[in-house]
Formats: structure tokens, C-alpha cells, sequence
């Protein structure tokens, strides 16, 4: 169990650096807009939503490459990814070199969408999977707060330059992470499922489990691989899988629909355009950023014992509560910290639902031998909501600087998706990946 937690953890820092990568550029987006004075189109994007169709390729293919290279190559590949990033980014000469290497980074968040929760549901118990996938989710969080508590400690550090520091700093865990990568083994059952590789994978899981465990396990994942053929990658998109393909796509595309990114995103500029100065509103996105921590241990303590679907409810009631009442007062031209207040309330309802959930539903949903292309799927619908719903931020807000109706419609949304967690979705806890296969296979 020891083994379970320490590689756990080790894959779960790359969501540290995707929470940190996603959410360091809210910082740098103003300085960046006035540096190269480009127009709202362009600087949603190419500037701000560059890295998100990153994520997009990344996650698209991440799939593929788990599946014919291993989970452990890919995860030391995408420390890489995000050190090139980093550095870039902060030497960057102009808005094309700089969108270049936001885009590098981005597809290391994409490819570690699909490749940390993976490894991680293929190492874990059914007893322990929930709350060990959503170690990641911890790390996101987690990398957000960092990212926002550097960009304000970074604040006029450097001038007009404090934007390459705020963005240049995340070379450091990216090295951390790549070391650590290499003290993992490989998946277990990507080693018996696409090497047939059965001696190394008793070997990994011998520091997982108890002995008399391990045999079982491994006649369970056989069977459950024994009539897949080349056929079945063929067939993906075929009716045997349509039920997870739905369920994936839905989760994936509500995420984005409640509108958590372009928050995170543009937290600087709606918390402006809420009545907060300029310094104000920075130290205010550092208060979204330990909300969403704090809310994630909730999301961590309930998922194996309350379940996914349950707090799914409980994310879709706080976020149309939330939405409505940010929505009513920027419509009233409440005060700022009224605003602030249900947005804080947003947050917390998105760490304790789809944000504790999406990933760890995602990554046992699918069959072993689909898991790759099917984790991709799932990812590659968040990534593709989230860049073109990032990429229109700017014109939002300079189209509605009220921003009322932007928030309405991310409730009207969120109403959608409770009604798809009470009709459609099922409840995956304390069942092994492999028995999840008679409840999905429909």
C-alpha cells in the first residue's frame, strides 16, 4: 500500500503543473495585451487560449502514445514539455514565439490529462481508486493556488518584465516532477495487456498488493483482455462502447459549460470589473485559488464513501445557486465582495463536483483495452470546450462588461447537467475496473 500511495502521488505532480501552467497566464494577461497591444481577437486567440489547443492535440493523441509507448515514457516526456514551456515563455520575443511555446505547455497538460489518471486507476484498488485519481485533481488545485499566490508575490517584481517571472518560475517543479517520474515502474496491466509482459507486471504488482492478491488479479485483467483483438481499436466508435463514449463526452463537455475555466482564466478582470482594483483583484484570485484547495479535501474525504454521482448533485445545486446570485449581482451592480462572495461559492461547488469527479470518472469508465483512446476522448472534449471558450473570453467581457448574461448562461447549463447526473450517469464506486466493464458495456 505504501508503493500505492508514493507512485500516486509522484504521477498525481503532473496535475500540479497543469493546474500551475493553466492558471499563470490570468497574471500575465493584461501586462502581455498592453505589451504588444493586440486586438481582443487576437489576444484570445493566440495569446490566452494558444495553450488550450495544445491541450486539445495533447490530449487527442496522448492516448495513442500511452497505449503504444507506456504510461511511465509519456509522463517523463511531459515534465520536458512543460520545463520547454516555461522557459520559453518567459524569453519570449514576441506574441508568436511567445503563443509557440504557451502551446508546447499546453499539450504537456493535455497528454497528462490522459496519461496521470490513467496510471493512477491502473495501480490503485477499488476501495481507493476515487480518492488516489483525484490526488490529481488535488495537485491542480493546488498548482492554481501556487500560480495565483506567485503571480501577486511576483507583481512588479521584475517592472514590466514581472510577467516573465510569474511565468518563468515553473521550470523548477518541471524538473522536480521529470526526477521523480523516473522512480515509478510501468503499468501493471498496460504490461500485461500490451507487452503480455506477465512476469513484470506480478512484479509491480507484488509492491501493490498482498501475494495471495496478485495472482487473482492477474487472471482478472486477462480475462477481461482475452477477445480484444485489433479489431476492437477499429470498432471504438462502435455501438459495444457507445455508452461510455456518451458519458464521457457529457462529463467532459459540462465541465467547461459551467464556466470554471474562463473564471480561473479572466479571475483578474471579472474580479476588476466586480469593483476590485488592480492589486485588489490579484490578491482576490489568490482567495479562489485556496477556496478550490480547501473544497478539493472535501471532493478527496467523500468521493469513495458518498460516490461520484452523489457529489455530482451536491457540485450542480452549488454551482446554479452560485451562478444566478453572481449573475443577479453583477446585474445590481452589487458590491464587490457580494460578487466575490457567490464566486467563491462557484468554486467550492466545482472542487467538491466535477472537479473531485471528471477525472477519475473518465479514467474507469472505459475497458482496459480501450482505456487510452477512450481517455483521450473524454479529455479531448474538455480541452476542446475549454480553448474555445477561453478564446471568446476577451470579446465576452468586451461585449457584456456587465457580465450577467455571461453567467446566466453558464447556470442554464449547469441545470443541463444535473438532469444528465440524475438520468444517465452511474455510479462507479467500489467496483474494479474490471467489473465496471458489465455496468458500461450496454
Amino acid at each position: 500500500m505504501k508503493n500505492v500511495q508514493k507512485w500516486s502521488w509522484v504521477v498525481a505532480l503532473a496535475g500540479f503543473l497543469f493546474g500551475f501552467d493553466t492558471v499563470v497566464i490570468s497574471g500575465a494577461n493584461e501586462p502581455i495585451r498592453e505589451l504588444w497591444d493586440t486586438s481582443s481577437w487576437f489576444h484570445g486567440t493566440f495569446i490566452m487560449s494558444m495553450a488550450l489547443w495544445g491541450t486539445v492535440i495533447g490530449s487527442l493523441f496522448g492516448g495513442r502514445f500511452i497505449d503504444n509507448h507506456g504510461r511511465k515514457p509519456i509522463l517523463f516526456i511531459i515534465g520536458g514539455l512543460y520545463l520547454l514551456s516555461a522557459l520559453g515563455s518567459a524569453l519570449a520575443w514576441d506574441p508568436y514565439s511567445f503563443s509557440f511555446f504557451r502551446f508546447i505547455g499546453g499539450v504537456g497538460v493535455g497528454a497528462s490529462s490522459v496519461a496521470a489518471p490513467a496510471y493512477i486507476s491502473e495501480i490503485s484498488s477499488s476501495k481507493n481508486r476515487g480518492r488516489l485519481v483525484a490526488l490529481y485533481q488535488f495537485n491542480i488545485v493546488f498548482g492554481i493556488l501556487l500560480a495565483f499566490l506567485s503571480n501577486y508575490f511576483l507583481n512588479d517584481f521584475g517592472g514590466e518584465e514581472d510577467w516573465r517571472y510569474m511565468l518563468g518560475v515553473e521550470a523548477i517543479p518541471a524538473i522536480v516532477y521529470a526526477v521523480f517520474v523516473l522512480t515509478i515502474p510501468e503499468s501493471p496491466r498496460w504490461l500485461v495487456i500490451k507487452k503480455n509482459n506477465l512476469e513484470g507486471a506480478k512484479s509491480v504488482l507484488l509492491g501493490l498488493m498482498e501475494e495471495n492478491d496478485v495472482d487473482q488479479t492477474l487472471t482478472a485483467i486477462q480475462s477481461e483482455i482475452t477477445p480484444v483483438n485489433s479489431k476492437d481499436k477499429r470498432s471504438f466508435f462502435s455501438r459495444k462502447y457507445r455508452f461510455p463514449i456518451m458519458l464521457a463526452f457529457l462529463l467532459a463537455m459540462f465541465n467547461q459549460l459551467s464556466g470554471i475555466n474562463f473564471i480561473l482564466y479572466y479571475a483578474p478582470s471579472i474580479l476588476e470589473n466586480a469593483g476590485f482594483a488592480t492589486s485588489d483583484s490579484l490578491l482576490s484570485s489568490v482567495s479562489i485559488g485556496g477556496v478550490n484547495l480547501l473544497f478539493t479535501f472535501v471532493g478527496l474525504y467523500f468521493i469513495d464513501k458518498a460516490g461520484r454521482k452523489s457529489l455530482m448533485y451536491a457540485g450542480s445545486i452549488g454551482y446554479i445557486l452560485s451562478l444566478s446570485l453572481v449573475a443577479y449581482g453583477f446585474y445590481t451592480d452589487a458590491s464587490a465582495y457580494f460578487n466575490l462572495s457567490f464566486i467563491l461559492l462557484f468554486i467550492a461547488s466545482h472542487a467538491v463536483g466535477q472537479g473531485a469527479v471528471i477525472w477519475v470518472f473518465i479514467s474507469e469508465i472505459f475497458p482496459n483495452s480501450v482505456r487510452g483512446i477512450g481517455q483521450s476522448l473524454g479529455t479531448g472534449t474538455h480541452w476542446v470546450f475549454a480553448a474555445l471558450i477561453t478564446l471568446t473570453g476577451p470579446v465576452l467581457l468586451d461585449s457584456f462588461p456587465q457580465g450577467y448574461q455571461i453567467f446566466i448562461f453558464f447556470a442554464i447549463c449547469m441545470v443541463a447537467q444535473l438532469l444528465f447526473t440524475h438520468f444517465i450517469m452511474p455510479e462507479t464506486k467500489g467496483k474494479t475496473l474490471e467489473e465496471l466493464k458489465s455496468i458500461i458495456e450496454k
